[in-house]
């Protein structure tokens, strides 16, 4: 997985690529334990594959980040689905 990071006024946006799944762990959690912010967004703008592992990564960052609002944006209809169904929105702000 390749990510792009980018700073802003309103925090952290990691941009995802293609698959969001356990081969890009590593990287993903790089990205905001090196990018500290009060708010991060993850764009799953080119997403179209995530698996269980994925989730994970979320809930890690979620606690990882001390409970900072992540917002997931640009979710296509299947992974907005997946986050749905695990109770993601409950969590998260997803759009």
């Amino acid at each position: 997985m390749t990510l792009k990071i980018e700073k802003n006024d309103s925090g952290i946006v990691i941009h995802l690529g293609d698959k969001f799944d356990f081969s890009g762990v590593d990287e993903f959690k790089s990205a905001y334990e090196n990018n500290t912010s009060d708010k991060y967004t993850i764009d799953f703008r080119e997403t179209n594959y995530m698996d269980s592992s994925g989730l994970g990564m979320l809930l890690n960052m979620k606690r990882s980040t001390e409970n900072a609002p992540i917002d997931l944006i640009n979710c296509k209809s299947q992974i907005k689905k997946i986050l749905v169904v695990s109770r993601f929105d409950e969590q998260f702000q997803i759009s």
